[in-house]
């Protein structure tokens, strides 16, 4: 934990007002007010920080870091990289990105830079490292915030100029060894593809190439590559007069970069939140996305993480932005610690006057000062964790089970033709993480590299692609006894996209032979029971026979393969695995892993059955002592969890026993 205590705060912006120097006292007297004891500085602050190439003014940082370090609260120190300032695209044009047409960007934005640039690299170092002289070793200062939001840039996340297509051939050189290796991993045989040159090869554009799925493939994970590469340079930068820690601050289920590749140059991670709270009267959806959220950022480093932004009311970018009605700015915020996050940070403070992000929720708005309905809730939830820190540090989420999320399956999924188009890897991932989250039950989403070791029950819902030595991982997992659980179009290809051919790669653990798979449409919907109970097997279903000793627990109804197995349980070496042959329904997934979790004999920390709306999470040490355990209700009515047995308040001391009853969006600690 970072200073000894759950932080609170986030992104403060005085670059913005420097021509009023009493705002900054007003500032400065409110946050001891609001409970914040830590905020981000000089993230997009380029601009006031170096005016001009090579002329620093960093006297009003230095002002603002020291008094701030009077009043006991400490900095995040930012790299400004995330937007540059009009003297560097002016002076050295070419640092602009190129996109994937091969029109150059205009100034402006954010992230429009290249991040294979030598000249933008050294401008970046340069204005790092004065940072780090200056400020890297101060008393209240905790961690570098290296750039923002990387690959952001409202559109495609890469740059698509010379100098990144000269890189992109180097990384592939590299990578494969021989164009024979790349035009047999990529098919190039396909439609007269075979490259006979490395110059031959460029970016994927929609002026040229964007069929070869390998070559998509491939040219995102050079792209994440870079830009980690750009990260790592600054991390290299500012350490140079500074031992402080790194991070840098993600995004929701962001496409456009591999986290598992960035997090490798990062001390801790970070992530920015925005649910869409509210958007219908039931939260649940939201509540599962961001908790799934949550869950990626702590399993990426089986580690808390910090929550960098969130709004204290509403956001700007939809199309309406609705308040957070009462209660919700404290759940959504405890939901963050309950699942791993050792700060509640916002976007922003103090609600800029002009630009794109002037409306955008903040601590404080344009008017009233302290007098507002927001300002009251962010001072609760400060105080809050003020208290809570004691009992939460030195502990983290240790879930049993886990969920295989994967950016690089995700990319080559979504990039497939056929047997839809229309396949969401992410909506799908969260279908079957919403059955644990309903039931209370933890799960880690990691990527098909990650070490299967202490996890009881793991899902892998679509997983296309098997990267090299996965099945091997995953077979060693089953038969150690642990329960598996994949469907319909999973190990089809191998990691450069090429089909597997002749049998399933897991074939043996699953007990199956796959043979086709139809996509319906909702006119040929088919059906299948299971438990007693009928559900729909619609938009995917995959006909499959069941291999000799292989319990079919459910077949289809209609169709030319009425009576082919719909969900196939398999027994391997001390374990179990589970494949679903069709796509069904939300009701379907919730009873089908209440049999998987008694299987593994999986239960939530309460050991009760939950309320619909109603979660649970548990943060332990790292013996898994001083289990502290947050219930979550995130409906806008009071509820009643039965059957819980005795625990305490860490708050208040209540002891309750055999049932908890919560108010409308409440979170309960419980020791």
């Amino acid at each position: 934990m970072l200073g000894g205590r759950l932080l609170h705060g986030g992104d403060y912006n005085p670059d913005q007002w420097l021509a009023y120097p009493e705002v900054f006292e007003e500032d400065l007297r409110l946050m001891k007010e609001a409970n914040v004891n830590s905020v981000s500085l000089g993230i997009f602050a380029w601009a006031s920080l170096e005016p001009e190439e090579g002329r620093y003014e960093l006297d009003w940082l230095d002002h603002i870091i020291t008094r701030l370090g009077g009043e006991d609260i400490q900095v995040v120190l930012a790299t400004p990289s995330g937007a540059m300032p009009h003297w560097l695209t002016q002076k050295y044009p070419e640092v602009m990105q190129v996109q994937a047409d091969g029109k150059k960007n205009l100034p402006g934005k954010r992230h429009n830079f290249c991040y294979t640039s030598p000249v933008m690299r050294e401008k970046t170092a340069a204005i790092d490292r004065e940072l780090s002289r200056r400020f890297g070793k101060r008393k209240n200062a905790i961690l570098w915030h290296i750039s923002n939001e990387l690959g952001g840039n409202f559109g495609d996340s890469t740059c698509h100029c010379e100098l990144c297509q000269k890189a992109f051939r180097e990384w592939l050189k590299e990578k494969y060894g021989t164009l024979d290796n790349l035009n047999r991993a990529w098919w190039n045989h396909f439609w007269s593809h075979t490259y006979t040159d490395w110059e031959q090869i460029h970016s994927p554009g929609p002026l040229g190439e964007m069929t070869s799925t390998a070559l998509v493939v491939d040219w995102r994970r050079f792209s994440t590559n870079q830009i980690s590469d750009f990260c790592e340079m600054e991390i290299r930068a500012v350490r140079e007069e500074s031992d402080l820690p790194a991070t840098t601050n993600f995004m929701d289920f962001f496409k456009g970069l591999d986290y598992n590749r960035l997090k490798k140059g990062l001390d801790v991670i970070s992530w920015d939140s925005y649910p869409f709270w509210h958007e219908q009267r039931d939260e649940v959806p939201v509540a599962v996305r961001t908790a799934a959220n949550h869950s990626v950022m702590r399993a990426l480093k089986k580690a808390p993480f910090l929550l960098m932004e969130s709004t204290p009311s509403s956001i700007s970018w939809r199309n309406n932005n609705p308040l957070k009605r009462p209660g919700m700015h404290m759940l959504s915020s405890m939901q963050a610690i309950a699942h791993g996050s050792d700060s509640v940070q916002y976007f922003q403070w103090r609600k800029g006057r002009g630009g794109y992000e002037k409306f955008h929720g903040a601590v404080l708005d344009h008017k009233n000062g302290s007098n507002t309905r927001t300002f009251r809730e962010v001072s609760e939830v400060g105080a809050r964790l003020e208290a809570l820190s004691k009992n939460v540090e030195g502990t983290v989420n240790r879930p049993k089970a886990a969920i295989i999320f994967d950016w690089e399956n995700w990319w080559a999924l979504e990039d497939t033709q056929g047997p839809r188009l229309d396949l969401d890897y992410v909506e799908c991932v969260l279908s079957h993480y919403r059955a644990f989250w309903e039931k209370g039950i933890e799960a880690d989403l990691i990527n098909m590299d990650a070490d299967l070791t202490g996890y009881q029950v793991v899902s892998a819902p679509l997983n296309y692609m098997y990267k090299s030595g996965y099945e091997d991982r995953v077979r060693k997992f089953v038969s150690d006894g642990g329960v598996f659980v994949t469907t319909f179009f999973s190990g089809m290809v191998n990691e450069t996209d090429l089909c597997f051919t002749e049998h399933h790669p897991l074939e043996d653990v699953f007990g199956i032979v796959p043979e086709e798979i139809d996509a319906p449409t909702e006119d040929f919907e088919n059906y299948f029971v299971y438990e007693g109970t009928r559900y729909p097997a619609r938009k995917m279903c995959e006909i499959v026979h069941a291999k000799k000793g292989t319990e079919v627990l459910s077949v289809y109804e209609r169709d030319f393969y009425a009576g082919a197995p719909a969900v196939i349980q398999n027994a391997y070496g001390d374990g179990a695995a589970y494949y679903l042959a069709a796509e069904s329904d939300d009701l379907f997934l919730r009873t089908f892993y209440d049999t998987v979790f008694k299987k593994a004999d999986l239960k939530n920390a309460l050991g009760t059955e939950l309320p619909y709306g109603v979660t649970v999470t548990e943060r332990t040490g790292v013996d898994g002592d001083r289990g502290i355990v947050f219930v979550m209700n995130f409906r806008n009515e009071p509820v009643c969890v039965e059957g819980t047995g005795e625990w305490t308040d860490t708050e208040s001391g209540e002891v309750y026993k055999g049932k908890l009853e919560l108010e409308p969006f409440e979170c309960l600690v419980l020791k």
